[in-house]
């Protein structure tokens, strides 16, 4: 399921010319900084197709993609009707460009943090089963609120596909096994979508 339609863009944008001036040096610097990151990251990428459910508001713009791998954590506990199994606690897992660099920590909230400390916090909005019975569902995430002026800063959707693993354990879970937590690889792409005004840069 990772054979999707790809096409190279370059970041565009102009910083002027105003490199010469001290004054501007620093905050220009943080820029390019973040810049270099973007500019890997927001490599163009086509919309998936997705199926109705998963797809994004009208005037929501495809940021990035990236793509993870980590863990879905479980947690062995009784359900509210005394019966135990393996409930999902939160993702650990790392973001990558389509260069192979880490761009981005996924984690409880569910949060995801850029390397330039922006981040935000989203709640499904949707989801359908993957293709792959023996992986976690295809989502679509709203984001909820925001942190740190960056890259995140614009994203306003989520959609997670191409999953593989990741479903709770098959393991047994009873009273015996009350907190016990468990981490289940899993691999996606992740596809950020939202405003194309990169004002969280500067």
């Amino acid at each position: 399921m990772k054979t999707f339609l790809s096409k190279q863009a370059k970041f565009k944008g102009n910083l002027g010319n105003g490199l010469g001036n001290t004054h501007l040096v620093p905050c220009l610097l943080g820029s390019l900084i973040g810049l270099g990151f973007v500019g890997s990251a927001i490599a163009a990428t086509a919309k998936p197709i997705v199926p109705e459910k998963l797809q994004v508001s009208p005037g929501e713009e495809l940021l990035f993609k990236a793509s993870a791998k980590g863990t879905q954590i479980y947690t062995c506990k009784a359900n509210d009707k005394n019966k135990f199994e393996w409930t999902f606690k939160a993702p650990e897992a790392e973001l990558f460009d389509n260069r192979g660099m880490k761009i981005i920590h996924h984690y409880g909230g569910p949060s995801w943090e850029y390397l330039d400390k922006s981040k935000v916090k989203a709640k499904v909005k949707a989801k359908v089963g993957a293709p792959d019975p023996t992986a976690i569902p295809w989502l679509l995430l709203e984001v909820t609120s925001h942190e740190g002026r960056g890259v995140m800063s614009n994203v306003t959707s989520i959609q997670r596909l191409n999953t593989s693993g990741g479903l709770a354990p098959k393991t047994i879970c009873d009273a015996s096994k009350t907190g016990k937590e468990v981490g289940v690889g899993y691999e996606a792409d992740y596809y950020f979508y939202g405003s194309t005004t990169v004002q969280g840069l500067w």
